[in-house]
């Protein structure tokens, strides 16, 4: 039997609003925000650039990598060029800046400043070195001569066994262990640096990990500044530049540095500096991590104390000197002139400054005097950080931005807050009672701040790293003293977060997805093919207030830009394509 047309009607009535009612409750949801949003292209697609802009060909990198982007579909360039130093720059640098910008204009790429960086701490520093976050030495020990104090080291500290002279057999006597005696590790008699013998190794790609080390514990004092050196000679050593000395103190890295020592050379010294924080002993390591094949040799491993190298002076960083027998406390001006490190180039690469009395000092000659003090050091490859807790930083900042300005039409930046691998240990950030999250979440809230001074209703984006848990965002993070978690509770709640944590993409991109955030992804990393933007893709096409990709190279590897380009301007983008 047919229906009738008012049993049509009636099935109708309810029909229609319940369907209405289905796809406005589909519409809205996450499932299908991300069909929507898969079957059109992310609205940002970025390419990063750093370039100085110090010469010409700078700018005609410039001009091929914009038209390449530009002619496949990308719509943003993030510069890296020295945009937060500009009262440092030559007049030429303006010239070819205004050139770039012409290149954008164009080719309607937009371009987006990359500025403020903290962890890597050049453009600030070049206004005064000593924003540099301060780490305390206390205790050390200076002694008077007529009107100059000098420092004086502990004699004391010494590697036992590092000249590799005492040996049984292939054993080094005096060393903690080293790995595979007879099998990695050798004592050799006939390839030495200084002395009679020298320790060998090779081998070290026939095991697991690929471990080559020597390893020596050592007696120091707390919050003292040491050196270690030694010779390393090597041989076809692979991967290059997989040697290094590490400083340990309860698995914590003191010294993380890199010597960049070639695959092969002849005898070279190495230089590293620490300071020991709160610890009283140190594992000193020499030799390699991971090698794969051939040959290295160690010699001469040893350490000193050096005092206050690349003193620091500021507001936050207040140096104490007292008379090391009645405990009576000096004054600066009165008693001895300003102190400062004239070589302060955060490298162990030279002695620790004098004191100079004044001619009415009432320091007497031949006193003992205890310093507290605090120095700045380099760490990796030349990373210096600086102090989020100083009000000069904030200047800097300010003044800056009024000069982007002028320079600049800007609408959109990026805040280069990545890898913040040292703070929290001056009087600044610990008079604040804030946790270093806290602080971190305070000095990038002023950014944002700054930023909008100069260019109002802009829009600021920010490296993800310490901001995520799943990242860089906890304790025990390289030579900082505190802990970053939580830090992302701080901040404006509209920044775009730009993910760069490949291997965790999933779990970073659903960290802010889930705070709200909007986010893009940092891709490709120099890789042989576009497997890593693919995959991106695959997760942000998933993840709601995702507005983005950006080809990010460290190499100036631009071979892949222009597949890139299609790959994620195309409608529908996605890694399955």
């Amino acid at each position: 039997m047919k229906p009738t047309l008012s049993a049509c009607r009636t099935h109708l009535r309810w029909f229609l609003p319940a369907l209405v009612a289905f796809w406005a409750s589909v519409g809205s949801s996450p499932e299908y925000q991300t069909t929507l949003h898969a079957a059109e292209p992310l609205p940002l697609r970025w390419v990063f650039v750093s370039r100085s802009l110090h010469n010409d060909q700078d700018v005609e990198d410039i001009r091929r990598i914009v038209e390449t982007a530009s002619q496949h579909g990308l719509n943003g360039m993030v510069l890296s060029a020295g945009l937060d130093r500009l009262c440092k720059q030559p007049p030429e640098y303006f010239e070819r800046l205004k050139r770039v910008l012409a290149i954008c204009r164009e080719n309607d790429v937009e371009l987006i400043p990359q500025l403020f960086s903290v962890g890597y701490g050049g453009s600030v520093l070049a206004h005064d070195r000593n924003l540099a976050a301060g780490i305390p030495l206390r205790g050390i020990r200076y002694h008077v001569t007529g009107k100059r104090a000098e420092f004086v080291p502990d004699g004391k500290t010494t590697i036992v066994g590092g000249d590799f002279e005492t040996v049984d057999g292939n054993r080094v006597v005096g060393a903690r262990f080293h790995d595979r005696p007879g099998e990695v590790s050798f004592v050799d008699e006939t390839v030495v640096a200084e002395g009679k013998r020298s320790l060998r190794f090779e081998n070290m790609g026939r095991y697991e990990h690929g471990h080559g080390r020597v390893m020596f514990e050592v007696p120091v004092k707390p919050y003292h500044a040491y050196r270690v050196r030694c010779f390393v000679k090597t041989e076809r050593l692979a991967p290059e530049g997989c040697f290094r000395v590490h400083i340990l103190a309860d698995n914590r890295p003191l010294s993380p540095q890199d010597p960049r020592i070639p695959s092969t050379t002849d005898w070279r010294e190495v230089t590293v500096g620490f300071n020991s924080w709160s610890f009283d002993k140190v594992r000193v390591y020499a030799g390699v991590w991971g090698a794969t094949d051939g040959k290295f040799w160690v010699d001469g491993l040893q350490i000193e104390e050096v005092g206050p190298v690349n003193l620091i002076r500021r507001e936050g960083t207040p140096v104490t000197v007292r008379n090391a027998t009645d405990g009576t406390v000096y004054e600066e001006g009165r008693d001895f002139l300003a102190w400062s490190d004239p070589r302060l180039n955060f490298r162990f690469d030279h002695s620790a400054p004098p004191i100079v009395l004044t001619d009415d000092s009432r320091i007497p000659d031949g006193a003992d005097l205890l310093i507290d003090a605090y120095h700045a050091f380099s760490i990796n490859r030349g990373q210096v950080t600086v102090c989020m807790s100083e009000p000069g930083l904030y200047d800097v900042f300010r003044g800056e931005a009024k000069l982007l300005k002028e320079h600049v039409p800007a609408k959109r930046f990026l805040l280069s807050m990545d890898e913040i691998r040292q703070g929290g240990s001056c009087e600044a950030c610990r008079r604040r009672h804030l946790s270093m999250g806290e602080i971190l979440g305070d000095c990038i809230t002023k950014q944002t701040e700054i930023l909008r001074e100069q260019f109002p209703g802009c829009e600021v984006f920010i490296w993800s790293d310490m901001l995520d848990p799943n990242h860089n965002a906890h304790g025990d993070y390289y030579l900082v003293e505190g802990d970053f978690t939580g830090s992302w509770n701080h901040i404006p709640r509209d920044l775009v977060i730009v993910c760069w944590y490949y291997a965790q993409r999933e779990a970073s991109l659903a960290h802010f997805s889930k705070l709200g955030f909007r986010t893009l992804a940092g891709a490709y990393y120099d890789g042989d093919t576009l497997e890593n933007p693919r995959n991106w893709l695959e997760v942000l096409n998933r993840t709601p207030k995702a507005v983005g990709i950006m080809y990010t190279t460290w190499q100036n590897k631009y071979e892949l830009l222009d597949e890139f380009g299609d790959l994620v301007s195309r409608p529908g983008a996605s890694a399955n394509q």
